[in-house]
């Protein structure tokens, strides 16, 4: 499976946003944007103008660097927000939000996305009591994420669960933190995905 293998930071820099890709580290002064607030690699006085086809680009290289998406898997995610009734824009956002992975970041254990991918990967979680070790998997209201019983007693998972009441979950969600599982109470609205994408130029990259 490919995977980006450099430093994450570096896509940050060249974002000129935090994207939090490192969970606790990105609100430190070591994050990468706060201590090289400019893009890597050489840099030129020049001044370019932005074209309207430089900014498309660059959200949706954005929106795929905070969900961790390779532009294979996430032109896929594309074609099915289109296949949606409503706004195709939202509906992609939408189908970002309710991977299994990103769930699992967003109930709060994993401390990033990345992370909440190897979890699941590893398989240390069930959906609806299974065994699930896809992280692009689409949960749907109602489904049930538990840490596995086995890994419970790893030192990660006990602290994650600690913490959890430290954490804003999002209102689509129910985190049970004794039991080691949330609840899909719900589809996501917009306003309750605080990423901060401007998804109508997703669209217009993608309608070209």
């Amino acid at each position: 499976m490919a995977r980006y293998t450099d430093a994450v930071c570096k896509l940050c820099r060249r974002e000129g946003v935090k994207l939090f890709l490192k969970g606790d580290r990105c609100f430190t002064p070591k994050c990468g944007v706060e201590r090289r607030p400019y893009p890597p690699g050489l840099q030129s006085t020049r001044r370019r103008k932005v074209s309207e086809y430089s900014l498309q680009l660059r959200e949706k290289q954005k929106a795929r660097r905070v969900y961790g998406v390779l532009e294979r898997q996430f032109r896929r995610h594309f074609t099915e927000a289109e296949r949606r009734i409503g706004q195709t824009g939202e509906n992609l956002l939408r189908i970002l939000e309710t991977r299994l992975d990103n769930v699992v970041f967003r109930l709060g254990f994993a401390d990033s996305r990345a992370q909440a991918r190897q979890f699941v990967a590893h398989g240390h979680f069930d959906l609806n009591g299974h065994k699930t070790d896809i992280p692009s998997a689409i949960v749907t209201p109602g489904d049930v994420v538990t840490v596995r019983v086995a890994s419970r007693s790893s030192d990660h998972f006990k602290t994650a669960v600690e913490q959890i009441g430290r954490k804003t979950i999002p209102n689509w969600l129910l985190v049970d933190a004794p039991a080691f599982s949330g609840r899909i109470v719900s589809i996501p609205e917009r306003s309750d995905i605080d990423t901060s994408l401007q998804e109508q130029l997703i669209v217009e990259f993608y309608s070209r």
